[in-house]
């Protein structure tokens, strides 16, 4: 008996089946995601399958993996890849998906397991993503200083607040509130855009902004119209933390075009430098763009602060000056918490001795006014930044500030400790439990002594005053009143999470 009609389909089974066993992941797949600004975060699978088994590699944003070990096959797979990240820690990161069609639906896998955001991934040409060919780096040599922040630089950065939402209009916002609010007339000169404002490269190579910044020329001319400075960010590889344009291979090409922008700062980021360079090649990585910018600034006339971003890995403040840098990252990034800014802040005590004018250590922004600590807490941070002689750059709203906050950004006897042109780091005189008393020597012979209790409770703290080497008048900074310099030593008790704060002279 014959089954005329059942021949097609059981070819159409066959076909089918056929198919699912001959799908192949190998080949380049690239996502692109929209960014609404004019540009494409991309991500790129870099893959090659051999029966059950991928390898290959993933390029998402300043990540480089290599897939180190993976299950199943094009109907259903998961890739684990891995890097070593910047502080030598393994970095790990695990994705799931599955070929439909001419489509790689891929997604992250989240805590527990679970898929994130399914993302789809499309055949790209080999070779798109990968990173480029290495470029040599220059000999050391020690850059000549460019003669700028003789003070710790003071201004606002928008990372901390508005991340990748910044755009002209929120820098044009902040540039008029600092000229309004009295925060200029504080001291507080530096408006910086941090990453994302980054479009794409034109056809000469040079680096254009997106559309969130249709001119930043213009920009820059409105904030030099209000008395103000102009600060830009980049990284030193192809892409930056967020996936945008870095200047990798455009060191000397990128600063002259920030120079003819009118950019007074740049902040440089490492980031992810690390997948083209070993750690001890950061010097003269940095050293490059140190001596781009100092060339630019001179041929126009607008001298560059360089703003070293790498989080303090291998001992930056012993060399960061030699590259030209004013100030320098000691730590990772700061988180509008308590246990981050102490953690941070209350560890530069062993750098006290890289400190001086022109070049500082730099414990990362402000968090003051991002709602995350009280402003007993904010005090202690703006107090202990200011013994710090740490760069002083806001990282909340300007435009909308209650009066405390106000208050503790513009108090102008903590930013005379700050920006004391002696330029000398205070140190840890004591540390008894939650309690600590540092002490900074300031211009003149004066002191600046501030008593701190990280503790969970109101604690009463003394200072004597025979260890500070002077003692003739004393005003404490916070309570802006004069302080009775009788007796062997001064008592206060300092509230939980608090500081007093004083100045003491001859």
């Amino acid at each position: 008996m014959r089954f005329p009609r059942l021949i097609p389909l059981i070819c159409l089974v066959t076909c089918l089946a056929a198919s699912a066993w001959s799908a192949d992941l190998t080949g380049n797949w690239a996502v692109r995601q929209d960014q609404h600004d004019g540009t494409e975060r991309r991500t790129y699978f870099d893959l090659k399958q051999d029966g059950d088994r991928i390898t290959g590699h993933i390029r998402a944003t300043q990540f480089y993996y290599a897939i180190k070990e993976s299950t199943g096959e094009a109907d259903g797979f998961t890739l684990t890849g891995s890097m070593i990240d910047v502080d030598k820690k393994e970095r790990k990161v695990t994705y799931r998906g599955k070929l439909i069609g001419d489509e790689l639906h891929i997604a992250a896998a989240g805590r527990g397991g679970a898929p994130g955001t399914d993302m789809v991934a499309h055949r790209a040409p080999a070779g798109e993503g990968a990173y480029p060919a290495r470029v040599d780096l220059p000999a050391l040599h020690k850059v000549p200083d460019n003669g700028l922040a003789k003070t710790p630089p003071m201004g606002w950065n928008s990372w901390n607040k508005f991340h990748g939402r910044v755009d002209d209009a929120a820098v044009r916002g902040m540039a008029d509130a600092i000229a309004s609010n009295g925060m200029k007339d504080a001291g507080y000169l530096y408006v910086n855009i941090d990453d994302t404002w980054e479009g794409y490269r034109d056809a000469a190579g040079n680096i254009q902004s997106n559309k969130k910044f249709p001119d930043m020329k213009a920009l820059a001319d409105y904030v030099h119209g209000k008395g103000l400075k102009l600060g830009i960010y980049s990284s030193p590889r192809p892409d930056t933390c967020a996936g945008y344009e870095g200047t990798y291979g455009h060191e000397t090409q990128d600063a002259k075009t920030y120079a003819a922008w009118g950019i007074d700062y740049l902040k440089y980021d490492w980031c992810a430098a690390r997948n083209l360079y070993a750690a001890e090649e950061m010097q003269a990585v940095y050293q490059k763009m140190g001596d781009a910018l100092l060339a630019a600034g001179r041929a126009s006339k607008r001298p560059i602060v360089f703003s070293l971003c790498q989080y303090g890995n291998d001992d930056v403040w012993k060399w960061g000056p030699d590259v030209g840098g004013n100030l320098w990252r000691t730590t990772g990034d700061i988180r509008d918490a308590w246990d981050s800014m102490t953690k941070i802040g209350f560890a530069q005590n062993d750098l006290a001795q890289w400190a001086k004018p022109g070049h500082w250590n730099d414990p990362d922004m402000l968090e003051i006014g991002n709602g995350m600590m009280s402003d007993t807490e904010y005090r202690t941070h703006m107090s202990l930044w200011s013994m710090l002689a740490a760069p002083l750059l806001a990282g909340n709203d300007l435009r909308d500030m209650t009066p405390g906050i106000k208050e503790i950004l513009m108090n102008r006897e903590v930013i005379a400790i700050d920006q004391d042109k002696a330029g000398k780091q205070g140190k840890r005189m004591s540390l008894a439990g939650d309690q600590e008393i540092w002490m900074r020597d300031l211009d003149g012979g004066a002191k600046a002594v501030a008593l701190f209790n990280r503790g969970g409770d109101a604690a009463k703290m003394s200072v004597k005053w025979k260890d500070l080497g002077v003692k003739g008048k004393a005003r404490d900074l916070w309570a802006h009143a004069n302080v009775k310099v009788e007796g062997e030593e001064f008592a206060a008790t300092v509230p939980s999470h608090g500081v007093v704060l004083l100045r003491v002279s001859k």
